[in-house]
């Protein structure tokens, strides 16, 4: 897709923002607003798509791409499904205790294979629910958003998800109960205890905020001191919704930085990894970044230059520790555009102009990794993944507008949240 690259910045991001965005609409269920996980013939929804489903919602009405009646009736459908559905400890249920799991069938709305009770896709879905709210501030339907958006946050019982621990599971079975670890070390889990600790009916402890932080590790990695974790979309998806800019917690007031500066410099650690190519594989470079969560190609074993090369499927990979098998998500360095634009611009523009096949109908590949060669010139995730395309859409956003950043800093739970979390200046503090 070489016109792809040739386009000017703004209209770069602008087309690849519209592509991320139709696939949320083209791969919806339009009865129970339920998204598919990928494109993949039967697929289940994920909850986290759907909440950055609706999270994007009203980046189409300003964006001229969707009537504002339209997305209205969309997010009121997804509302009043998951208001409806199942709330039981049976296995074959929607949620429970408020929470749901995590893939549900795209017709019926139940459980499917036999997966978890999602703490952390429940709450991107309920951040998601929250950001409606704020936007659909009419009467009518938009009354009624706001009405389930309430209820339905108002459900989640995030006190039962520490079942007596200092912090929370990550996911809880109805064959087996509670996994038996939670949350070790930084990652996307912020959103969660924000959105937990903020709770008018059944908040987390006031500590388990602080509990979960003293797993961090501040290190000093490739000539970036910063709070460490491997995968990039864990810098990512809390800052998807949550404006961290010159808002600090006690772990950062302490260090000097705040989380957004801490993306940037984990943009910056990914940029040096690349360049340095420790581990030699094909096409890594300061323009050719962006190890993080997603598919691989699968258990295959190859012998290049004298070594003995194996590859993953689907699975999180991270920097500098890795995993790391040579794949890249395409996606993933057009998603920091909001906190080194220049950076993720090189990135986009390099890749589409080397490997043009890693965006198909203005949508990026999940992975790709050329060091496994194919005919078409290294192996490429087939279809595109849900998480990606919202991920993507809402980061464009952003840069471009800061929009959802707008509306959450108008959202007294998304407040609450930072405040009992320990957050204070900048925005917070009307500076």
């Amino acid at each position: 897709m070489p016109e792809l690259a040739g386009l000017a910045d703004d209209a770069l991001l602008l087309r690849l923002q519209r592509g991320a965005f139709d696939y949320l609409v083209e791969f919806s269920n339009s009865q129970n607003g339920l998204v598919a996980d990928t494109s993949r013939a039967e697929s289940p929804s994920s909850i986290a798509v759907v909440g950055f489903a609706l999270s994007c919602y009203p980046i189409a009405v300003e964006n001229g791409w969707m009537s504002r009646a339209d997305a209205a009736g969309r997010v009121l459908r997804t509302l009043r499904f998951f208001s409806n559905s199942s709330q039981t400890d049976c296995p074959d249920a929607t949620g429970y205790k408020g929470f749901y799991y995590h893939f549900l069938d795209m017709q019926s709305g139940t459980r499917v294979w036999q997966c978890e009770i999602s703490l952390i896709d429940t709450a991107l879905l309920i951040a998601g629910i929250l950001v409606t709210s704020v936007y659909f501030d009419g009467a009518g339907a938009e009354a009624e958003i706001r009405s389930l958006s309430e209820s339905l946050y108002r459900r989640v019982d995030w006190h039962w998800a520490e079942s007596g621990t200092a912090t929370v599971w990550q996911g809880w079975k109805p064959e087996c109960g509670f996994f038996h670890y939670g949350w070790e070390g930084y990652n996307e889990a912020t959103i969660l205890y924000i959105l937990g600790l903020a709770s008018p009916t059944y908040p987390l402890a006031q500590h388990a905020y602080a509990s979960w932080r003293l797993t961090y590790q501040w290190e000093n990695l490739l000539g970036q001191d910063l709070l460490y974790s491997g995968p990039l979309f864990t810098h990512l998806f809390s800052h998807a919704w949550i404006d961290f800019r010159e808002i600090k917690d006690e772990f950062m007031r302490k260090r000097g930085c705040d989380y957004f500066e801490n993306t940037q410099r984990t943009v910056a650690l990914h940029r040096e990894y690349g360049r340095r190519n420790p581990r030699g594989f094909k096409a890594y470079g300061k323009n050719f970044w962006g190890i993080t969560a997603g598919d691989g190609p699968g258990v295959k074993e190859l012998r290049e230059s004298g070594r003995d090369l194996r590859f993953f499927g689907y699975m999180s990979r991270g920097v500098p520790y890795g995993p790391d098998d040579g794949t890249i998500a395409p996606w993933a360095m057009p998603a920091t555009v909001a906190f080194n634009a220049q950076a993720a611009l090189a990135g986009t523009r390099h890749i589409l102009q080397r490997y043009p096949m890693v965006c198909s109908q203005d949508r990026f590949s999940s992975g790709f990794n050329p060091t496994l060669q194919t005919k078409e010139g290294g192996w490429l995730s087939q279809g595109w993944y849900g998480l990606d395309q919202g991920l993507l859409t809402m980061m464009i956003e952003n840069h471009r507008s800061g929009m959802i950043w707008k509306l959450t800093r108008r959202s007294p739970h998304f407040i609450a949240g930072l405040q009992r979390a320990g957050f204070t200046g900048g925005w917070l503090d009307g500076e």
